[in-house]
């Protein structure tokens, strides 16, 4: 953030140069913080609701400590995916609060560990799409919702499903996350009155192409209703969940 530019502008808008509206409208575009080898939005909140996230693949401990450093410095909550156990130690030896989930890779470190709204449902086929299932379920915690889960009910074994189409009508919204040949939010999309975000893994024998096949059977879905995000993805699920859930609750 460039100091000067903000207490320039601040000093406007109290000497009545500057309205507040227009002033507010200029925060939205302020700078980012430059570490080098990375640029830090802390502005991102302001304008989208939300502040930057962390996407670990593909950085070092050191870098996803500095970042982490740094958001958690300008008083944002911090959610980092695809995450190493090295990673969130150097994160917990900065922030003792910050809590791992093994099984999504996510570091969080939330404002306020109150309950949020209810309203998403997480449905997983199978027990091995857990980890992206766990990453929607935590990106939607940290953006203010409380998600219920309804794991392991594939259609393998459609009953399972059946069985609890109670928690299926109660939704406002609903993420399914599937793998193999991605059959289940169509299903899902034909029982329900609600958006449902189908989530396509990399799961699966070879055809499946590394979640290509799941991926395509989901853009093809009969259902009306079903929205897809990309293979493997999700924190994009949790987050559309949320800003639905947000409108409509």
């Amino acid at each position: 953030m460039e100091i000067e530019k903000l207490k320039a502008l601040l000093e406007q808008v109290k000497g009545g140069e500057v309205a507040v509206d227009d002033a507010l409208q200029s925060l939205r575009t302020l700078p980012f913080e430059d570490l080098g080898f990375s640029k830090i939005d802390h502005h991102r909140q302001l304008r989208t609701g939300f502040p930057e996230v962390i996407f670990c693949q593909g950085k070092t401990v050191e870098h996803v400590k500095q970042i982490s450093e740094r958001i958690l410095s300008a008083g944002h909550p911090l959610l980092a995916t695809r995450a190493t156990p090295d990673m969130y130690a150097a994160v917990k030896a900065i922030q003792p609060t910050a809590r791992y989930n093994d099984l999504a890779g996510t570091i969080t470190v939330r404002e306020s560990e109150n309950e949020g709204m209810s309203g998403i449902l997480v449905v997983s086929a199978g027990t091995s799409d857990l980890p992206v299932a766990e990453e929607a379920v935590e990106t939607a915690l940290m953006m203010g919702n409380q998600p219920e889960r309804l794991y392991d009910v594939g259609v393998a074994g459609l009953h399972r499903l059946i069985n609890n189409h109670e928690k299926l009508l109660t939704a406002r919204v609903i993420i399914v996350v599937a793998g193999m040949e991605g059959a289940l939010p169509s299903v899902v999309g034909g029982l329900v009155d609600c958006p449902v975000i189908a989530v396509p893994t990399s799961i699966g024998y070879g055809a499946s192409f590394g979640g290509l096949a799941a991926l395509l059977g989901m853009l093809n879905s009969c259902a009306s209703g079903v929205t897809v995000v990309n293979i493997d993805n999700g924190f994009g699920a949790g987050y559309s969940a949320s800003l639905i859930n947000r409108l409509t609750a």
